[in-house]
């Protein structure tokens, strides 16, 4: 036989009406294991199980629609449900986690954080000292800023030897510090944290930053020399002691520990550069262009050309006529086969070199220029001044760049001082057997040619009695053949190594939650919201609601459309009428209408069959238990000490104060979220946790803050008081929106309104006849006022 949802339901209604609870719960728990999406049933036989006293059952029914809630994204429905579970059994961990859980994102800190507390003084009472250590590290980083919890938490780390878990706090307390200019204490922190692992990159770089902050670079290079000669081959300590060195701005340091990164890393040689620049900054010339001839092979090779040319070109705003530094100009055009840069540069060269003196040089560049130029018998004349050309031998010597196949030469040719220095590091290889074997440079195809190949072949075209043939054939005695037609790419293994700052961002930032994720999943919810205010014909609240919207969020075209629907009359639907309504009504239940969820539900998610293990009803009417205190989320201090071991309790407290020291512009950051959450109570017909939340709310802004937060809640109290059947407190909160200076016509209009329902309500027709007139004088149309006096005068007759 097919099951009669209708009729079992009639059957239920009836019941309820006589007051057989036992039988109507059976009514119901059929209802919901034949349709265990409908949340509302299940609601209603939850309350049902409250008036009988079985509590267990009554959680498993909450506990099924908070899931649900959860696990769909209504943070505050999900909230309301297990807020419900508490009351009926205060002080259980599992609640309380899922609790702080949904609180902290939805961005209620005041209260995760209540709740994060109460699980680790629960976790610390019963020996688990781990999990509430586990626990406190959530409370911590509810308030990232708070520097102190962080040391308290490293404390308790460092207690329960946790060193690795310690030591992060330290590290990241460190940081903060850091950021603030607190740089003793920031040192003090990344101290402790190095005192427990000695070689901790997040620690050392922190440690390095901040000694360079305060200009203390030269203690964090003592450090970190120390550091390096117990591990002399680790690459991440040797990024961090020249980086060091670089901010200290000491050359030979930092070249010296670069020539052993190197050694270790040799990916790494760019690093040269910025000892290069070092020097160039020092005034050291001489020592800059020696740096950087030591790698060009190696940055010609990766495409870094422009950068050679830079630096040069620093270098030779210094000093224009320095030889080395124009020498290597020359190499580098020569790589680009930039036939007119490559010209200048060559004269500029023999120019300098002839004013130092320098006759080997100046005879190579005069060789070349005469190539170049053969109609420029300056040149050959020069040339002859000075004995002729000279042999390939030196010329090979001072322009030729090492064929990237070929093995790079060690550092040491170039650097012979190299040799003392890097004996230094306690492991580090000799002088003499420090290599560096660089990547082979994948060849491409030899049709590839770049545009500047193109444009010299051209030029030797136009110029034939031009001898760039016999330029060509000079490079290619220093074994350059392959450059003819193509150019060097980028090895293919090569690696930058990273930045110091990069070693410590990598250590310490942790990943972030998506602010712009959660701000769309807040904004979809409330929309949501305001499509249920509209369909129950609560238009007043869905026009608040739209307006506290468009102030947080801004002006959108969702915002309008909802606005249409409700001055289009779609805001006076009639309601969804609610089961045995007119029949019968007790405080104990809450029912919720639900449709628009368990819809969305079914196209979404399907939801896991509910089942209610059968067992023999009560046969006894229970008398309804009386309301539970809730305190499980405010545990006491002196509880938190019993049985637990001394120094972990001491521990314990001192975080807790550190806690408790709450910055007051927290408290006001949580009005939009008390206020949501009074909504989501309010839209559920929890109305006593309703109006908790939007008292609390209230409490926190001022009627003269300029802004209408305060009549908001005024206007929401009111109609949760009225719901209540309670129309004096409602005319109170009414009357109270009312006197809020400041605030728009049409929101004193609404409240004029809603007072005089109000009055009618309590009785008072002259109040309620008074107000309304009021209302009438200002707008004889607005609700259909003028009816409403109508009825009520006749009624006073």
């Amino acid at each position: 036989m097919a099951f009669d949802k209708a009729k079992v339901l009639r059957a239920a209604e009836k019941y309820l009406a006589q007051g057989k609870i036992p039988a109507a719960i059976k009514e119901y728990r059929d209802l919901v294991q034949h349709d265990p999406a409908d949340l509302n049933t299940l609601n209603i036989l939850g309350d049902l199980y409250v008036r009988t006293n079985q509590k267990e059952r009554a959680i498993e029914c909450f506990k099924h629609i908070a899931e649900h809630y959860r696990d769909q994204g209504f943070g505050n429905k999900a909230i309301a449900m297990f807020k419900k579970i508490e009351r009926l059994n205060p002080g259980t961990p599992e609640i309380a986690e899922q609790l702080a859980v949904l609180f902290e994102s939805q961005g209620l800190t005041v209260d995760a954080r209540s709740q994060y507390m109460f699980l680790a003084e629960a976790y610390t009472k019963a020996g688990e000292a781990q999990r509430a250590l586990e626990v406190l590290h959530k409370v911590a980083d509810l308030d990232p800023q708070n520097v102190d919890i962080r040391l308290k938490l490293a404390e308790g780390f460092l207690h329960e030897g946790l060193n690795e878990d310690a030591a992060r706090a330290f590290s990241h307390a460190g940081q903060q510090l850091h950021g603030r200019g607190d740089f003793e204490r920031s040192l003090y922190a990344y101290g402790r944290a190095l005192e427990l692992i000695p070689n901790d990159y997040e620690a050392l770089s922190g440690m390095a930053s901040t000694h360079l902050s305060r200009g203390t670079g030269d203690e964090a290079a003592e450090i970190l020399e120390r550091t390096v000669a117990a591990a002399p081959e680790d690459v991440k300590l040797l990024e961090l002691l020249a980086h060091a060195y670089i901010e200290a701005e000491d050359a030979p340091a930092a070249e010296r520990a670069t020539v052993a990164l190197v050694a270790q890393q040799p990916a790494a040689y760019t690093r040269f550069v910025d000892v290069s620049r070092l020097y160039i900054k020092e005034g050291d010339i001489t020592a800059a262009v020696r740096v950087l001839e030591s790698v060009i092979g190696q940055l010609l090779s990766g495409r870094d050309e422009e950068l050679v040319i830079t630096i040069l070109g620093e270098v030779l705003a210094r000093d224009p006529e320095q030889v080395d530094a124009l020498r290597l100009l020359v190499r580098v055009y020569w790589w680009q086969r930039d036939a007119e840069k490559l010209h200048s540069a060559l004269e500029r060269l023999a120019e300098a070199a002839q004013a130092a003196h320098r006759v080997e040089e100046e005879r190579s560049a005069l060789t070349q220029l005469a190539r170049l130029a053969p109609d420029q018998t300056r040149y050959l004349e020069r040339l002859q001044e000075l004995g002729g050309a000279p042999e390939d031998s030196v010329t090979e010597a001072m322009f030729s760049t090492p064929p990237v196949e070929e093995e790079v030469p060690t550092f040491e040719s170039f650097m012979p001082e190299v040799q003392a220095v890097t004996s230094e590091f306690s492991d580090a290889p000799a002088a003499d057997d420090v290599q560096f074997e660089w990547n082979a440079v994948e060849e491409p195809e030899a049709t590839t040619a770049l545009p500047e190949t193109t444009a010299i072949a051209e030029y030797a075209q136009a110029d034939p009695s031009s001898s760039f043939a016999d330029l060509n054939d000079w490079m290619d005695d220093a074994g350059h053949d392959e450059v003819k037609e193509i150019a060097p790419v980028m090895p293919t293994s090569f690696e930058i190594a990273p930045s110091f700052e990069d070693v410590a961002a990598t250590a310490s930032v942790p990943d972030e939650p998506a602010v712009d994720e959660r701000r769309d999943q807040m904004w979809r919810q409330e929309l949501e919201s305001v499509d249920f205010y509209i369909a129950q014909g609560y238009a007043d609240i869905a026009l608040d609601t739209l307006d506290m919207l468009e102030r947080q969020f801004g002006q959108h075209a969702e915002i309008e459309e909802r606005r249409e629907r409700l001055k289009s009359g779609s805001a006076h639907a009639p309601a969804p009428a609610r089961q045995h309504e007119e029949t019968i009504e007790f405080s104990a239940i809450t029912p919720y209408d639900l449709a628009e969820e368990v819809e969305e539900s079914k196209a979404s998610k399907s939801i896991e069959p509910f089942e209610i293990s059968e067992t023999h009803e009560p046969s006894l009417i229970v008398e309804e238990p009386q309301p539970v205190q809730v305190s499980a989320a405010q545990p006491t201090r002196s509880s938190a000490q019993q049985g637990i071991d001394p120094g972990l309790a001491a521990i314990f407290d001192e975080f807790r104060a550190a806690v408790e020291e709450e910055d007051p512009a927290l408290a006001d950051g949580d009005y939009e979220t008390h206020y949501n959450l009074g909504l989501a109570y309010k839209e559920m017909d929890l109305m006593d946790e309703a109006i908790e939340e939007l008292q609390s709310a209230a409490a926190i802004v001022s009627p003269r803050d300029g802004t209408p937060r305060y009549l908001q809640c005024c206007n929401l109290l009111g109609h949760c008081f009225m719901q209540k059947g309670m129309p004096q407190v409602a005319a109170m909160w009414f009357q109270k929106g009312l006197e809020t200076p400041g605030q728009t016509e049409e929101e004193y209009q609404a409240l004029r309104f809603e007072l005089g329902t109000a009055y009618e309500k309590m009785g008072d027709l002259e109040r309620a006849i008074k107000t309304f007139t009021e209302v009438y004088g200002i707008n004889v149309t607005y609700r259909g006022v003028a009816n409403k006096l109508r009825e009520l005068q006749e009624r006073r007759k």
